[in-house]
């Protein structure tokens, strides 16, 4: 009862502090992923399954789009690691070898020796399906907002982490930019100078502000949600030789993680069949929570993970000062400044902070912000004659999102407001880190 209380005092605090809240979800995450599995991977999710198609709220009269802000995650790749692939792999091959797999273990096995070779040199590079959903985003951006895109001579000022697959996804972008409006002045750029706000590291955040890491909270996570011992009667047939030979909570963790991420490429390879709903949901809770801890608002550390992005966000606020005509500026990383960018800038309930995470899904859901392809839009409007307050609206994943600042006119927010909002909430977390240092 106490923590239930607890519970509902923290959100409650947070509804109150950010206001125009978005309303809490209408249906189960549980729910939800089982009328889309794909939703369960995460990171892995394909941003074309998770795309919604509502129409955008159209511009307050007499206000015209003039700037987009933007930063987006590479599309979809293969996984990063070797490791990933293989130890699943293996661990087949090992009980193939004793004899102990079941037919439905060797045509897994067979699933993933077909695929391995298609990884060999390929880890971490863009897949055609990553590709593919970042032609689709830079496509929508100039029909959603021909103001700025199809605006004569529009500079458009791009700029990407210097890791392959973030080069290509730009590249994408851009060359569905260009295709809407040749006359476009496109500036690309890549260079290790652009790090320090493109890709900040998150490490050493928590230990700067004297929290814990949630490294042990994550750990009793995972076991308390992975249940291997249906899947595991499934593919082996020797259950004393599963428990002497078989990691069985690890191997059930890293096969799903290979299960979802082939949504990821083209490929009639399919293996989240192997699980059951539960089974899919428990796997999914155990990475929710795990994202949470690692990068989002939790009371672990303080609530201080998302400030791994004060470098971009202060970069997004200093180019909007600068920029007077009709432009754009796009930026391209990762999904480890996605996230806790959304959740700094506040966006829906991103920066919520729940204490109880058995409870977490019912209020904050790492598909809805950080699949692959994930962006956040920032789109600037001023008036079209005269003077007035300039206007701003935010696209997360091209949904629009609530802001923490009143408005009359949802989805739009005076952008003054919510500059110095932001600009408040970085000093203080200087101030506040420059009293531990």
């Amino acid at each position: 009862m106490k923590k239930n209380l607890l519970l509902f005092m923290v959100v409650g605090c947070s509804m109150t502090l950010q206001a125009q809240k978005a309303p809490v979800f209408e249906t189960s995450a549980k729910d939800e992923i089982t009328a889309n599995r794909y939703l369960s991977g995460s990171n892995y999710l394909d941003y074309d399954r998770q795309l919604t198609t509502k129409a955008l709220t159209p511009a307050p009269k007499g206000y015209e789009p003039y700037y987009m802000s933007h930063y987006g995650r590479h599309g979809s790749r293969w996984l990063i690691w070797e490791g990933e692939y293989t130890l699943p792999m293996n661990t087949l091959k090992d009980a193939r070898m004793a004899g102990k797999l079941t037919p439905v273990g060797e045509e897994t096995l067979k699933k993933l020796e077909a695929f391995f070779p298609t990884t060999i040199k390929r880890l971490g590079d863009l897949t055609t399906v990553g590709e593919r959903q970042h032609h689709g985003i830079g496509k929508r951006m100039a029909q959603n907002f021909p103001e700025i895109f199809k605006h004569k001579d529009v500079k458009i000022d791009a700029r990407s982490t210097t890791v392959f697959r973030c080069i290509l996804s730009m590249i994408a972008e851009c060359e569905e930019l260009a295709a809407a409006n040749p006359t476009a002045q496109i500036h690309n750029d890549v260079s290790e100078s652009l790090q320090y706000y493109l890709n900040q590291p998150w490490e050493g955040i928590v230990k700067q502000m004297g929290k814990g890491t949630g490294d042990q909270e994550e750990k009793t996570y995972k076991q308390k949600y992975t249940h291997p011992e249906r899947l595991i009667k499934v593919l082996f047939n020797d259950e004393a030789w599963v428990r002497d030979n078989v990691a069985a909570g690890d191997f059930m963790r890293r096969l799903f993680d290979v299960a979802a991420n082939m949504q990821s490429h083209d490929t009639d390879i399919e293996l989240l069949s192997l699980f059951t709903d539960d089974e899919i949901y428990d796997q999914w809770r155990i990475r929710n929570i795990g994202w949470y801890l690692d990068y989002g608002p939790s009371m672990v550390s303080g609530q201080k993970m998302p400030f791994s992005q004060r470098n971009l966000l202060k970069n997004i606020i200093e180019t909007a000062d600068t920029i007077t005509q009709t432009q754009a500026t796009l930026r391209f990383g990762h999904e480890v400044c996605v996230m806790p960018l959304a959740c700094l800038l506040e966006l829906d309930n991103c920066g919520m902070a729940v204490e109880n995470l058995d409870e977490l899904d019912k209020y904050w859901r790492n598909y809805r912000i950080f699949p692959m392809g994930c962006n956040i839009q920032l789109v600037f409007y001023k008036p079209q004659k005269g003077q007035g307050d300039i206007l701003v609206k935010a696209l997360l994943n091209e949904r629009e999102t609530y802001m923490p600042a009143q408005t009359d006119n949802w989805p739009y927010y005076k952008w003054q407001d919510l500059r110095q909002y932001y600009l408040d909430k970085l000093a203080k977390f200087d101030a506040e880190n420059a009293k531990t240092n």
